[in-house]
């Protein structure tokens, strides 16, 4: 004969057993719940907000294009506030730093500022591009930089006005080409911008170099004419590295493309 402990466990047993067979338990019986159990949706998310930092901080190296999983991650991130937040963010830095620095009043004391997603956001090109997601075509960027119609990011637009209102004069440094002059400036205007010392584009000896090796030499030839370089604010970091850097440089985000 069974000893009632015996039946005790053999009856819970039975218990549980039955329990885990009835459907209208099912939902209820995970006990264990492993990490990243509750989809590929959130470890995508994730993957994508890191991989973007790594992409900000020059850490990611060289890249062509966007991970295809990320789409959407960067579709969110650009038209939500955290992206304005983080550009207001940096400006307001920017703005902190530039009232530190003492002019000397002979017009010599210079900001520069790239344009295509620093000055002007070009997002309603690349919605159309999959946000950085689909190889670069010059052609069809091109056609959108003719237009003349890219607006200004609000918080490099009051950087910006601060900046003139302080004393500083302004260069503005581009990769465009020098046949895009004056849709440029239309552009610029209309967005709000005035009051620029330079704009100074790729012209026909410039066609080849890295954006890096341009900007050094277009920042090296202001610095020999007598200029000083305090601060420099564009998105890529080829804006912002190589030589006759600025005091202070200042990285906008743009998770969408790399120039080397």
């Amino acid at each position: 004969m069974a000893s009632p402990r015996g039946l005790s466990i053999s009856f819970f047993i039975l218990h549980l057993f039955t329990f885990l067979l009835d459907p209208s338990n099912s939902v209820r019986t995970s006990f264990i719940k492993l990490p990243g159990s509750e989809g590929s949706s959130s470890a995508a998310a994730t993957y994508c907000k890191s991989w973007r930092l790594a992409a900000e901080t020059n850490n990611a190296g060289t890249w062509d294009v966007i991970p295809s999983t990320c789409v959407d991650s960067v579709s969110e991130y650009l038209n939500g506030e955290q992206f304005l937040s983080d550009y207001n963010v940096i400006a307001d830095y920017a703005l902190a730093f530039a009232k530190t620095v003492e002019l000397s009043g002979d017009g010599k004391d210079v900001w520069i500022f790239d344009i295509d997603e620093t000055l002007l956001t070009n997002i309603d090109y690349y919605k159309a591009h999959g946000y950085g997601s689909v190889p670069y075509d010059s052609n069809s960027f091109n056609e959108w930089v003719v237009q003349g119609t890219a607006p200004a990011f609000d918080a490099s637009l009051r950087l910006y006005k601060a900046l003139k209102k302080l004393g500083f004069t302004i260069i503005l440094l581009t990769g465009r080409d020098e046949d895009q002059r004056s849709c440029t400036e239309r552009n610029l205007r209309v967005a709000g911008y005035s009051g620029w010392e330079r704009l100074l584009l790729r012209g026909p000896e410039d066609q080849g170099k890295s954006a890096t090796n341009y900007k050094s030499e277009q920042r090296g030839k202001l610095i020999k004419q007598g200029f000083k370089i305090h601060g420099n604010s564009g998105d890529q970091w080829s804006d912002l590295l190589g030589f006759a850097v600025a005091d202070r440089s200042f990285k906008v985000p743009n998770p969408m493309y790399y120039i080397p």
